[in-house]
């Protein structure tokens, strides 16, 4: 995610770095009962991503390899934050709901074979699908997600 969103190995390194020592500090704040254990990371690397990232834009522009290597980069930091902004709003959503939706719309699985690994009929699968995808949309409307 770090990688993804920063487009430089040295600072996606930093970021996982930095993600950890703030985790290990505030250790004694984490509760399991607000959040699972990878949320609340994920969380602490989204604010030292985005730390990082507002760090960077001040810094002077770079040249030579290391222009061409983030000119060839995927993400803009902007579709960076609507990816965030979409994970946050999957987060709200019910964990079959969730899985229904991240496994056929963004790993690109037939329902049948979702439903299949999950044990349940195709029928059920797509009903998670249909009230998943219902559920996400009132979510970002509340979050007023324009992307």
């Amino acid at each position: 995610m770090a990688h993804r969103a920063l487009n430089d190995d040295g600072l996606a390194q930093e970021a996982v770095q930095e993600t950890f020592l703030r985790a290990w500090r505030a250790a004694d704040r984490y509760d399991p009962k607000r959040s699972s254990l990878r949320t609340w990371m994920f969380a602490i690397a989204r604010n030292v991503t985005i730390d990082l990232a507002r760090a960077r834009s001040v810094r002077p522009q770079r040249t030579g390899q290391e222009v061409e290597h983030t000119q060839e980069a995927k993400d803009t930091p902007e579709e960076s934050l609507r990816s965030w902004e979409m994970e946050e709003a999957l987060r709200h959503l019910g964990p079959h709901h969730r899985h229904a939706i991240v496994e056929t719309y963004y790993r690109d699985r037939p329902c049948a074979e979702v439903a299949a690994e999950a044990g349940v009929p195709v029928g059920t699968m797509r009903s998670r699908l249909y009230y998943g995808l219902k559920a996400l949309r009132l979510v970002l409307e509340k979050r007023q997600w324009t992307g």
